[in-house]
C-alpha cells in the first residue's frame, strides 16, 4: 500500500458523507412516508432508509424494497429492522470499508455519540478508495490488511482452507495437553476424590457454552460498535453481572442436584463454586479473544472460537480442580 492510498484510509469518514437522504419518525404509516419522500430530493442510489424516534435517535433501517411492499396502513415501527449496522463518527475510511467488507451492505450511516445520523456512506467509497484507486495488484493488499485474502471468497480448495484453518485449531490441541498436565498436577485430589470424575463434563459444558454465549454477544456488538476502551469495560461490566447471576444460578442448581444424589454437601458446594467462577472468567474471555482479534484486524468468526474454548477449558479445570483441593482434602 502506498503511502498516499495510506493518508486517504486514515482520512476521517465524516469527510465522505451523503447528505442527500432522508430520515423517517418510526410512528409514520407506509403512506405518510411515501408522501413524505416524494417532497425530498433524496439521491439516486438510496437504498435503505433510517428512522429515528425520540431526539432523533436511530432506531431502525428499512430497505427500500420493504417500504415499497409493505401496506399503506403499517406503521414504520412495525416494519423496520431495529438492529442496525452503524458507524461512529470517529471512523475512518478504513473502518467504513471494513465495515463494507465484514457486512455486505449497500450503505451505512455515520452517527454521533447519541446515535443521531450525521450521513450516509455507500458502496462506491470502497469501490473509489480501495478498486479504482488502486487497481487489481493493490486492491489484493488492502483487503489482506483488512482482514480478508479475496482468495478465500473463491471456492478455496481443502489445502487453502487447511492453512487458513489449522493455525487457529491448534489452540485446541495445546488446550488439551495444558489440561491434561493440570489433570496431572491434581492427580491425588482426583484419586482421593472420585466424585470430581464424575461432574467434570458438565463442568466443562456450562463453562464452553457460556463463554460461546458471550463471544457470540461480543462479535455481533462489534459489527455495529467501534471498539474503544470505554466501550470495551462498559461491555465488560455487564457481562460480569450477568456471569454473576448465571453462575449463581446454574451453580446452586448443580450443587442441590449433586447434594441430592450423592449425599456429599462439600462436595456439592465445592462444585457449585468452581461453576461461578469458571462462569466469570469464560465471559471475560468470550468478550476479550474477539476484541483483541478485532483490534488485531483478524477475523473473529474463524479463530475467535477456537482460542476461546480452549482458554476458558485450561481455565474451568484449573478452578475446578483448585476448589476440590483447597476445600475438600
Amino acid at each position: 500500500m502506498t503511502s498516499t492510498q495510506q493518508k486517504r484510509f486514515e482520512e476521517p469518514v465524516i469527510h465522505h458523507l451523503r447528505s442527500d437522504f432522508g430520515l423517517l419518525r418510526q410512528d409514520w404509516t407506509v403512506q405518510e412516508t411515501l408522501d413524505h419522500l416524494r417532497t425530498l430530493e433524496v439521491g439516486e442510489q438510496i437504498i435503505y432508509f433510517y428512522v429515528v424516534g425520540e431526539n432523533d435517535r436511530l432506531v431502525g433501517v428499512v430497505p427500500t424494497r420493504k417500504l415499497l411492499m409493505s401496506a399503506a396502513d403499517q406503521k414504520l415501527v412495525d416494519i423496520m429492522i431495529r438492529r442496525v449496522v452503524a458507524l461512529p463518527k470517529t471512523a475512518t475510511v478504513f473502518d467504513a470499508c471494513e465495515f463494507f467488507v465484514m457486512h455486505k451492505f449497500f450503505a451505512l450511516p455515520v452517527v454521533d455519540e447519541a446515535r443521531r445520523v450525521l450521513g450516509v456512506v455507500d458502496i462506491s467509497l470502497v469501490t473509489e478508495e480501495v478498486l479504482e484507486g488502486s487497481g487489481p495488484p493493490e486492491a489484493e493488499d488492502v483487503f489482506e490488511v483488512l482482514g480478508f485474502h479475496l482468495a478465500e471468497g473463491r471456492n478455496a480448495g481443502p489445502l487453502k482452507a487447511l492453512r487458513f484453518r489449522f493455525p487457529w485449531l491448534m489452540a485446541t490441541i495445546a488446550s488439551g495437553m495444558a489440561c491434561a498436565l493440570i489433570s496431572g498436577w491434581f492427580e491425588e485430589t482426583l484419586s482421593e476424590l472420585l466424585i470430581l470424575s464424575f461432574f467434570l463434563p458438565l463442568v466443562f459444558g456450562l463453562g464452553e457454552s457460556v463463554s460461546m454465549q458471550s463471544m457470540t454477544l461480543a462479535i455481533q456488538s462489534l459489527r455495529v460498535n467501534q471498539p474503544t476502551f470505554r466501550w470495551y469495560f462498559a461491555a465488560l461490566r455487564r457481562e460480569a453481572a450477568t456471569a454473576t447471576l448465571l453462575g449463581l444460578a446454574c451453580g446452586s442448581v448443580v450443587m442441590v442436584l449433586i447434594w441430592g444424589w450423592r449425599g456429599e454437601l462439600g462436595a456439592a458446594a465445592a462444585i457449585g463454586g468452581s461453576v461461578l467462577l469458571s462462569f466469570e472468567t469464560a465471559c471475560l474471555l468470550g468478550l476479550s479473544i474477539p476484541s483483541l482479534l478485532h483490534a488485531c484486524k483478524l477475523d473473529p468468526k474463524i479463530a475467535a472460537g477456537p482460542v476461546t474454548l480452549a482458554l476458558a477449558d485450561v481455565a474451568t479445570l484449573l478452578f475446578y480442580f483448585g476448589v476440590a483441593a483447597i476445600f475438600l482434602r
